[in-house]
């Protein structure tokens, strides 16, 4: 019998753009999501860009049902060890019958050029469900659709850190300054997802400091258990 729908799993950082990109994917008749697929820092657990805490992805995949497949990075990763790390993710997916992996990217030509450089020959198709997407209308999408997001970090040469913590809401994205994208695709921010169309339930969360890194402000944060405590 032949396999009518395509068994997709989808790149994961926790941000809204890989979120979202997994209601669109759920609403496609054609697509069977399998998978959230995210790579984390060896040393602490955090994603490497948005140092997302592990716990609160693995509580985003359990939310939404899926596995979390993770692969972990040394920071900075040499590009040999990144595409060893990723070769074997390939391999897994041809194993369990994976016929595309979906990325959240949407506009920037040369990642998506790398992506599918990196797919190329592997039997494994890249699919890219927001590509295109005027940025200013995606982003009142999302937030009309209910996804629910708090910025986490931010490129301090674009943003200051008192945009830290801040609701990814209609009242941020009036407060953008002029030039910063406003699904902040260039890197000028960067998010957490706490709820989502398809979430069994919202994620609460406990923030703590702000520190700074490579020129970019983060806010530490933990995951809160329904008692409200910590973990």
């Amino acid at each position: 019998m032949t396999r009518t729908r395509a068994r997709t799993l989808l790149a994961w950082s926790g941000g809204k753009d890989s979120a979202w990109a997994s209601v669109v994917l759920a609403r496609d008749p054609s697509v069977e999501l399998v998978g959230l697929l995210t790579t984390t820092r060896e040393d602490d657990e955090r994603v490497v860009m948005h140092r997302t805490p592990r716990a609160a992805l693995l509580a985003q995949a359990d939310a939404l049902g899926l596995p979390l497949w993770e692969t972990q990075l040394p920071d900075p990763c040499p590009n040999p060890i990144y595409a060893a790390k990723m070769g074997a993710v390939v391999e897994r997916a041809r194993a369990e019958g994976i016929d595309a992996i979906a990325f959240g990217d949407l506009f920037l030509a040369d990642i998506r050029a790398y992506r599918e450089d990196m797919l190329r020959g592997t039997g494994l198709r890249p699919a890219f469900p927001l590509w295109g997407e005027d940025t200013a209308a995606l982003a009142r999408t999302m937030i009309a659709g209910g996804l629910r997001a708090t910025l986490v970090a931010v490129d301090l040469a674009r943003l200051s850190s008192g945009f830290l913590g801040r609701a990814f809401d209609g009242d941020l994205l009036a407060a953008l300054p002029e030039g910063v994208d406003p699904c902040g695709e260039n890197g000028e921010f960067h998010t957490l997802v706490t709820d989502l169309p398809g979430f069994a339930r919202p994620l609460t969360l406990r923030t703590g400091a702000v520190y700074e890194r490579d020129r970019h402000a983060f806010l530490d944060l933990a995951l809160a258990d329904r008692s409200g405590a910590a973990n």
